[in-house]
């Protein structure tokens, strides 16, 4: 039969799919057959050596094959449900011999009433269970397996997938495994739960993993070896990779002999081709976008006795050695004619936005304005009055665009940045609008950057002729990392805070420790510093069982601190009200602050030196890290107090104790990174940072240095103009599943 299936038809058109499958595929980004073929298994089972029950061992983590015996649901004392399967040994339908001696597991799910309402298991069902073994406290010598994973095989006659209308595909000449076919009109399809390793994938919608094997398995089937390469022949030449074809049905489908350990380690030849694929892929792409660059003209700024002079007047401190290293590499690049795009990481306190406002200054007293952009209004309002207040000894124009401005205001703000006379604008997502139009802009600062699309960043580079651009990030990275996700930029890094900070000492505490808490805040007081009282909610809250601040604002200043002057600040005061209450805690008027994380950056008050979070257990690292990089700004010893409920989950409790244990933002987020992975750490739901389906930023960092350097060698010295010119074709297409602007 010959087929119409491809690689870009929509997976709605694939067997066994249709339109409601297919939006369920859709909301996971999975639209056409290369996306299901790319929808890879996060793990792998060997099920041509399942374990007899009879042999299982405490502590011991495999998979085992039952006939249910007994299901249903019961309930504890003290009003748990525990869902409770007994299941015998039925490892004899895959060798087809009946053990001597047979065994009986008991699996136990907690809380699952779902199991039982919805009828999931039968006496006599045939399933896969996947986890740790232990001895039953309940059981006489019996085995048991709690939550474990599992896998109910369909009846032995059923036809799996098939609806009575449909009518099987034509028998072909093999299958994706190489094997004879057993998919066509004489037989139902070679089975994929059993004697072969089987592949696991996370579950889309009501699509497990055996309803996914299906589909993979069709899609490879349907498509034979009309599967095209896209990386160039000689690079795969030159690495020994697999080709592209045989690297997807390997990874979908392992033969008998492959390495489980490789594949868990996703170090099987087969992944690696398609990891060291998506690398390649995106490397090049930043190349290319790199190369073209490099050959634009762009705005070439001079540094006069003029500049010099403005910069002097405005800094508020002597600079370090390493924001004196990363000026002069921004004002080099700002200096030269082409244009710059470079990054700027520094740590929490390490003085970035000092850095990129002497570049403003640069840009604008040269005659050009500068446009600063950060994610959220809370810290564009910041920025603003930090900038405000900084240049005022300047004559710089400065103003704010944020949706919450009146459109009277925005009005006036978007005819002076027209018009010239507005030089500096900072603002939100309300920069790159249609109708902000700047007169003469010369300089793009993001704030951030992680938290842009890159797309949302070349839409504000597009206001101006060509720009430079400067974008900023306190999100620790890896080096490495970094010039994969950001590859197109030059990379600077503020790596020393300055000299008069001090060590933050930072202790865990627990609810029996409050009132000892706030005695430390007291007595810091009285001694003549001042401190902050961060919570995670403004308001009360129906769904969580949080303090919220502005009721503990009122508490605390009644009941706890009533000789002391507290002051309250939260994001839904309007932007003078945040100035006021600011204003007076630098002043010293407010001895103490209660905040929501809207002090989590941009907030310089040298005199605080204590900062108590309270349920700090519902925090996210880098938040942490933010909120604590408040304090420690003076040569006063500070302290962090971290209160946080109990119980608390694994995972909170890391990220607690690396609080309690560094203060070093690279070292927190590499935890931060193993605790949430790179998805979430880089949040790649962001327009712009690489949507990668197999390749994982951490696991794979080898991998992404080869493919990085093999990448900029094609790019650089492509082994001939054809093929450099097919590959970059379909590296066109490739790309725009990034959503990053267009390459070459």
């Amino acid at each position: 039969m010959s087929s119409t299936l491809a690689l870009h038809t929509d997976i709605k058109y694939l067997k066994h799919v249709g339109p409601a499958r297919a939006a369920l595929f859709a909301e996971r980004g999975i639209r056409t057959v290369e996306d299901l073929l790319y929808y890879t298994p996060f793990r792998y089972e060997d099920r041509t050596r399942v374990t007899h029950i009879r042999d299982l061992a405490p502590g011991q983590t495999t998979t085992v094959l039952g006939k249910v015996l007994t299901c249903g649901l019961t309930r504890t004392r003290s009003g748990v449900y525990i869902y409770d399967l007994a299941a015998t040994d039925a490892s004899h339908v895959l060798n087809g011999s009946p053990p001597a001696r047979s065994g009986m597991i008991r699996c136990k799910w907690f809380n699952a009433v779902y199991l039982h309402k919805k009828k999931v298991f039968q006496p006599g069902q045939l399933v896969f269970f996947y986890g740790k073994a232990q001895n039953d406290p309940f059981g006489t010598d019996n085995l048991q397996i709690i939550q474990p994973q599992y896998e109910i095989l369909p009846e032995p006659d059923a036809t799996e997938e098939r609806g009575p209308a449909e009518a099987p595909p034509a028998k072909r000449a093999g299958t994706p495994s190489g094997q004879p076919d057993s998919y066509g009109s004489e037989a139902r399809p070679p089975s994929l739960e059993i004697g072969r390793i089987v592949p696991i994938y996370e579950a889309i919608g009501g699509m497990g993993s055996r309803v996914l094997r299906r589909l993979i398995w069709t899609a490879l089937d349907s498509l034979g070896g009309e599967i095209p390469e896209c990386l160039p022949e000689s690079v795969i030449r030159r690495n020994k990779l697999p080709d592209r074809s045989s690297a997807l049905r390997q990874t979908h489908f392992p033969d008998p002999d492959e390495s489980l350990e490789h594949l868990l380690r996703f170090r099987a030849r087969a992944q690696v081709r398609l990891i060291f694929e998506e690398f390649f892929n995106l490397g090049a792409g930043l190349a290319l976008k790199r190369q073209k660059r490099k050959s634009a003209t762009g705005v070439q700024f001079r540094v006069t006795d003029s500049v010099r002079e403005a910069i002097k007047r405005v800094l508020p401190f002597h600079p370090t050695a390493a924001q004196k290293r990363v000026l002069k590499e921004i004002a080099d690049d700002m200096c030269s004619p082409q244009p710059m795009n470079r990054l700027l990481q520094g740590d929490v306190g390490s003085g970035k936005t000092i850095v990129a406002l002497q570049a403003a200054i640069l840009a604008m007293e040269s005659g050009y304005q500068v446009a600063l952009m950060a994610p959220t209004e809370i810290l564009a309002t910041q920025h603003y009055f930090y900038t405000k207040q900084l240049l005022n000894p300047l004559p710089y124009e400065t103003d704010l665009l944020i949706s919450a401005r009146t459109p009277a205001e925005k009005s006036a703000l978007k005819r002076r940045l027209a018009g010239g006379s507005l030089h500096l604008a900072v603002g939100t997502h309300a920069l790159i609008e249609q109708d902000v139009e700047f007169a003469k802009l010369g300089l793009v600062i993001v704030d951030e950057q992680h938290r842009f699309g890159v797309l949302q960043r070349y839409r504000l580079i597009r206001k101006g002729p060509m720009p430079d651009v400067l974008v900023m990030t306190a999100t620790p990275i890896p080096r490495t990392l970094a010039l994969t996700l950001y590859g197109d930029l030059d990379f600077s890094v503020i790596d020393e805070l300055p000299p008069n900070r001090t060590p933050i000492q930072t202790r865990l505490l627990n609810e029996q420790d409050r009132t000892r808490a706030f005695e430390f805040i007291r007595e810091q007081v009285k001694a003549g510093g001042q401190a902050y009282v961060v919570y995670p909610l403004i308001e009360e809250s129906a769904k969580l069982d949080l303090r919220p601040a502005v009721r503990m604002y009122e508490h605390l200043s009644r009941n706890v601190f009533p000789e002391l002057r507290v002051g309250l600040l939260h994001g839904r005061m309007s932007g003078d009200e945040k100035e006021s209450v600011m204003e007076q805690f630098k002043n010293g008027s407010i001895q103490v602050l209660v905040a929501t994380t809207v002090v989590e950056v941009g907030v310089d008050v040298p005199n605080a030196t204590v900062m108590l979070i309270e349920h700090a257990e519902r925090f996210g690292l880098a938040p942490l890290h933010q909120l604590r990089g408040r304090i420690g700004r003076g040569r006063r010893k500070s302290t962090c107090l971290l209160l946080a409920d109990e119980p608390r989950t694994e995972v909170a409790e890391e990220r607690l104790r690396t609080m309690v244990e560094t203060t070093d933002g690279f070292k927190i987020a590499e935890v931060d990174l193993k605790l949430r992975g790179p998805g979430e750490f880089f949040g790649t739901r962001q327009t712009g940072i690489p949507a990668l389906r197999i390749a994982n930023l951490i696991r794979d960092q080898k991998i992404m240095e080869w493919a990085k350097r093999e990448a900029s060698e094609f790019v650089e010295r492509p082994p001939s103009k054809q093929e450099f010119e097919i590959y970059t074709e379909d590296l066109r297409k490739t790309w725009r599943r990034y959503s990053l602007a267009k390459v070459g």
